[in-house]
């Protein structure tokens, strides 16, 4: 299959491209991980595969219009339960 079929079938069945596709899996992975431990910015950053800790940065204001911290003090389960 040439690269253009396959973006075009892509895009097809999923409404958006390989690129974007995959930024949203990994900034959804940041953000179960972001919910749900204590790791730090630049471990999620990683273990995401978003790279570094700027990256992250970058794709949450983007996406979310938000930092990861802000994030993660809105809605983290760890947190919640460390305080109770």
């Amino acid at each position: 299959m040439s690269e253009g079929s396959f973006m075009r079938r892509f895009v097809a069945e999923t409404g958006t491209t390989p690129l974007r596709w995959l930024v949203g899996a990994r900034l959804g992975l940041a953000r179960e991980l972001l919910e749900s431990t204590d790791h730090s910015i630049d471990l999620v950053a990683r273990d995401s595969g978003l790279g570094s800790a700027a990256n992250l940065r970058l794709h949450f204001r983007r996406a979310l219009d938000t930092t990861p911290t802000a994030y993660r003090r809105a809605f983290s389960r760890h947190v919640a339960h460390a305080q109770t």
